[in-house]
């Protein structure tokens, strides 16, 4: 008989799978979406992506809050459905903004399973061995945003658009009935906490409002005035949201557990990585399709492989050695090694080659696996168990946050040196015609690449300090401080583990 580890390792695997190869696999899809489907703009396809993960990262910590109050699997199941009917609805849609709400639908379910699937592996698994098992499974969450590429390239050539969203279905309707019948609560349920509306309607207003008036300037579809009030007003529900988190009894973002120093070093690294990564696969698929290279959707994909092959490969490998090795030493190492590619992408020339990006795409998608586990895997066991599925929705809001105002910003730097019939040409399939300022469009992809370096070396900082201090206490708490916490991140019960 199947240990029930394996189970919820192979469970939750396929549920982070398909919730992040959903983020992307309508990214290859994008201009035949467009061309296809009534009143479809270009801020609409934009929003396609951007609303899905703005979804995901403005409730995810209170899907881990709703899971700690009543149950981690219960919880987790019902996203399996939710995904699923998300996923036949986007399959109906009729007009682009039917699609967005869709969309947002199936966010609602892949938050279920993104601020769950940790909380359950961590669970499940003796502290000695949750590093491979959040490795494997984390290399699924980031493996299938860039798989996403090569699965929408090929169903939407052979079976049109649509078929990237019938694909979820049988196997939706499988995974829920599999986490039904196999997977068992094994958490105390905290019944007696509350969800944080304010906070949350505060943070999800403050962010959409930054994000719509980045990408509505960037595209000039509002006037100026209108596009810094959303953006100066989204800053301030941003801080405001913070206040409200210092005095409120149960915060939606639980800033005292940010007293522990490993969680609150992890996370900021998470914050600056995913800020760094978030426009990776978006840039490098308007290069690739863009006026020098003039690549198919599919052929685009390929030359996505090697971050993926990489990530898949080193993501087990940090995870396993995580359970012997400190996640300082792994996660920093996976940092540089990220910076070294990005650094090398800012030298792409008009046209490249599949061998001359291997070296670089596999330097990001290694340093992603290398960092991804050890990092998650020390935040997950530096918090008690009781609150680990608030932690785990903390860090994957994080990294989705920082992944959604990632391709807003991207999106700003390349309007703001490439001319926006340009970008509207290459974003719909084309090329932009021989007109096309290809000096500038190639200078705006590696701002683009240089920033991204500048992040992921700036994440250094939090990963290199995570150890080897006292506990740093949080500037923004005034509630009383958890329980002191063992040495090296372990919480009390992972102790007696």
């Amino acid at each position: 008989m199947v240990q029930y580890k394996w189970v919820a390792l192979s469970n939750t695997t396929l549920g982070t799978l398909m919730a992040s190869l959903d983020a992307n696999i309508v990214l290859i899809a994008l201009p035949t979406i467009g061309r296809e489907l009534p009143g479809t703009s270009l801020l609409g396809l934009l929003w396609i992506l951007i609303g899905y993960q703005l979804v995901t990262a403005t409730i995810l910590v209170n899907f881990g809050r709703l899971a700690d109050m009543f149950g981690r699997v219960r919880l987790y199941t019902l996203g399996f459905a939710v995904f699923t009917a998300g996923s036949a609805l986007c399959s109906l849609s009729q007009t682009g903004d039917q699609l967005i709400g869709f969309r947002m639908v199936q966010a609602i379910g892949a938050a279920f399973l993104f601020s769950n699937s940790a909380a359950i592996l961590t669970d499940a698994f003796p502290a000695g061995e949750r590093g491979r098992a959040l490795g494997i499974n984390q290399v699924s969450l980031v493996a299938g945003s860039v798989m996403g590429l090569l699965v929408g390239g090929v169903l939407t050539a052979v079976a049109g658009w649509r078929s990237i969203f019938w694909i979820n279905i049988p196997i939706g309707i499988f995974a829920t009935l599999w986490a039904h019948y196999e997977l068992r609560e094994q958490h105390a349920l905290l019944q007696r906490e509350k969800i944080d509306l304010i906070g949350n309607a505060t943070f999800a207003a403050g962010l959409a409002a930054l994000l719509l008036g980045v990408t509505a300037y960037a595209l000039d579809v509002l006037p100026v005035a209108v596009t810094l009030l959303l953006i100066v007003g989204g800053g301030a529900l941003l801080l405001l949201f913070v206040r409200i988190e210092q005095i409120v009894p149960h915060p939606m973002l639980d800033l005292e557990l940010f007293r522990i120093r490993a969680f609150a070093a992890g996370n900021a690294a998470i914050l600056l990585n995913a800020l760094a990564r978030g426009a990776f696969t978006l840039v490098l698929v308007f290069y690739l399709q863009g006026p020098t290279m003039h690549l198919s959707p599919f052929d685009a994909g390929v030359f996505l492989v090697p971050s993926s092959a990489a990530l898949a490969a080193f993501g087990p490998l940090s995870g396993a050695l995580y359970d012997r090795y400190s996640a300082r030493i792994l996660a920093t190492l996976g940092l540089l090694a990220s910076a070294a590619g990005f650094l090398m992408l800012t030298t792409l020339g008009a046209t490249t080659t599949f061998d001359s990006l291997l070296l670089p795409l596999t330097l990001v998608g290694a340093g992603m696996g290398l960092f991804a586990a050890p990092n998650r895997a020390a935040i997950m066991n530096s918090v008690p168990r009781d609150r680990r599925g608030v932690a785990s929705g903390t860090s994957i809001t994080l990294t989705n946050a920082g992944a959604t105002v990632s391709l807003g910003l991207a999106f700003l730097i390349m309007t703001a040196a490439t001319p926006l019939g340009t970008l509207e040409a290459i974003f719909a399939g084309g090329h932009g015609g021989a007109s096309v300022p290809v000096g500038h469009f190639l200078d705006s992809v590696h701002i683009v690449f240089f920033l991204a370096a500048g992040l992921v070396l700036a994440a250094l900082v939090p990963s290199l300090l995570r150890e080897g201090a006292p506990r740093l206490a949080s500037p923004f708490v005034h509630r009383p401080a958890l329980r002191r916490q063992p040495t090296l991140g372990v919480s009390p019960c992972d102790a007696e583990e």
